[in-house]
């Protein structure tokens, strides 16, 4: 995500006659601009398309938003155009910027987004990390954007699809404008952004990772707000728990395809709630899922599932040996989760799929053989 200020814009100095001609215009501008400094290197400026100087201040997020929010760009004085590219490479940032902080003031008028899927009336789908709603939220919440900043996104043709729009969740962000290379499309969106940070659907854990968002949620209990994390917000415990208790198994036992109340400690067995007991069936065909990242949890990998339309009908999770294990009725059902998990980025890793060595009939030597 990119973040431009609003351009201060100034004039020749006075109007230009009636009826001038294309060269007069050029002359009366350059010279403007060469004589009120505002012309930007190369020099003198006569004779080329000028680059000039207050035309935009870039702002760029940190990675994963570990020191910060944002980094200001400053080229260095008489910046090559060698020089400016390097300044939005990711080296760059680090060499030619200057860190935001909270109390920075920054007002942001134009918000770039990348996204992997745009539909035309606006609902978006980035990588799956959640770091560009994140990073909007945080600008809202510190008065950098309002309900009018406007929010682009730049694709190819190939990534605007139909996206339903009961896939998006309310903290997922919208955009206002979709640039191609062969289309500019204005989606007129009206569901609206994120008003601010959601506590309840942030975690104690990315509460850890991103220091600038425990300062944010510090200023905001200081007035008053809401700030009851997702893991300590008892409404939600409660559903956790109930959820646990009608769907979810635990038990200390190593053999993964088991019945309810057989599953190793640190695995949670989702079943068919139709047909729960699957043990049994010739029919079941296994997908082995591996380098899961430490960081996900079932839900975001249950989501991913949904999204891509390969929904099993029993998952077995294995967080802490990053891996899981799904079981299909259907041999094309899982042939097609293979293909669509196989290489997808999660959490920052590209994940692993294929179908299980051996089938669940042959008990934990098919788990054995992934280790």
């Amino acid at each position: 995500m990119a973040v431009t200020s609003r351009p201060v814009m100034a004039g020749p100095g006075r109007a230009l006659p009636s009826g001038a001609s294309k060269w007069e215009i050029r002359e009366k501008v350059w010279e403007h601009l060469e004589a009120s400094g505002l012309a930007e290197f190369p020099r003198p400026v006569r004779g080329r398309i000028p680059n000039f100087k207050a035309r935009k201040t870039l702002l760029v997020p940190t990675p994963r938003l570990r020191t910060g929010l944002f980094n200001r760009i400053v080229p260095p004085p008489g910046a090559t155009k060698e020089i400016l590219r390097r300044c939005a490479t990711s080296q760059g940032v680090k060499d030619y910027s200057v860190p935001v902080g909270l109390d920075g003031k920054a007002q942001v008028d134009l918000v770039v987004v990348g996204s992997v899927a745009v539909s035309e009336k606006g609902w978006r789908i980035g990588k799956g990390e959640g770091y560009a709603d994140m990073e909007y939220a945080m600008m809202v919440s510190m008065g950098a954007v309002q309900e009018d900043t406007p929010v682009v996104t730049i694709v190819h043709d190939c990534q605007v699809l139909d996206i339903a729009e009961e896939l998006l969740d309310d903290h997922d962000l919208t955009v206002d404008y979709i640039l191609t290379p062969t289309r500019t499309i204005q989606t007129n969106c009206k569901r609206p952004k994120p008003q601010g940070i959601m506590w309840h659907k942030v975690s104690s854990e990315m509460l850890g990772k991103i220091p600038i968002l425990k300062t944010l949620r510090s200023r905001e209990k200081q007035a008053g707000k809401d700030v009851t994390l997702q893991d300590e917000h008892p409404a939600l415990a409660n559903t956790s728990r109930a959820a646990i208790s009608n769907k979810k198994v635990m038990a200390a036992n190593t053999q993964p395809w088991a019945a309810p109340g057989s599953a190793p400690v640190g695995q949670h067995v989702e079943s068919d709630p139709v047909n729960p007991k699957l043990e049994g069936s010739d029919t079941i065909t296994t997908v082995y899922v591996g380098n899961l990242p430490g960081s996900l949890r079932v839900s975001e990998l249950k989501s991913a599932l949904r999204e891509l339309q390969v929904t099993p009908v029993r998952l077995s999770w294995q967080g802490a040996q990053h891996r899981a294990f799904l079981d299909y009725r259907d041999p094309g059902a899982a042939d097609r989760a293979v293909s669509s998990l196989q290489g997808l980025s999660l959490g920052g890793n590209a994940l692993r799929a294929e179908l299980a060595k051996n089938q669940r009939s042959k008990g934990q030597g098919e788990i054995n053989s992934h280790r």
